[in-house]
């Protein structure tokens, strides 16, 4: 009994360790912006409702994404300034987008895309922003403007390119019918 219960003592203090460890690391490497870089993240976001976004006026503006579907229509902005405004293709009614406030998780030049009906390999320009859903570039079709998709946003791969290469990782999505 005594040993099981020094057993359970040495996995539950490595646990606790490796948390601490996990904890002192993130703090070492995290480092502000710097005021001007061309994705600083000292601008926020401070509502959002169903037509619009107030973005607060501080030192430097945010990139951030905005997806409407009722007008399947991406707009990139740097604060209230567009940048770009592309077609896409949303979800179809049965696999519909999500709507919500996201951030781009992890981006990949080239993806493998599978899942229930579909099996796309290279799929160009892939930004994933809330669990399997994701920005990307659609080469097997031309139906932009339509809502084609099994809930990502397709985007023309040229457009899907530019945008790959103006977003970051955190960069704000905002997806609203």
């Amino acid at each position: 009994m005594q040993s099981w219960i020094r057993s359970g003592g040495i996995r539950s203090s490595g646990t606790f360790c490796t948390g601490v460890a996990l904890m002192v690391v993130t703090l070492f490497s995290w480092s502000s912006p710097l005021t001007g870089t061309p994705n600083s993240t000292t601008a926020t976001a401070t509502s959002v409702d169903e037509n619009s976004i107030t973005v607060s006026d501080n030192i430097s503006q945010p990139r951030w994404i905005e997806i409407d579907l009722s007008e399947q229509r991406l707009r990139a902005w740097e604060g209230n300034k567009l940048v770009y405004s592309y077609r896409i293709s949303g979800g179809k009614r049965a696999t519909p987008t999500p709507i919500g406030r996201f951030r781009i998780n992890s981006k990949y030049r080239i993806n493998r895309m599978r899942g229930r009906g579909y099996n796309i390999p290279d799929v160009p320009y892939t930004m994933y922003f809330y669990r399997g859903y994701a920005i990307h570039g659609a080469y097997w079709h031309n139906r932009f403007g339509t809502p084609v998709s099994h809930g990502c946003v397709n985007l023309p791969v040229k457009q899907a390119r530019n945008l790959y290469n103006w977003a970051s990782t955190g960069t704000l999505v905002v997806v609203r019918k």
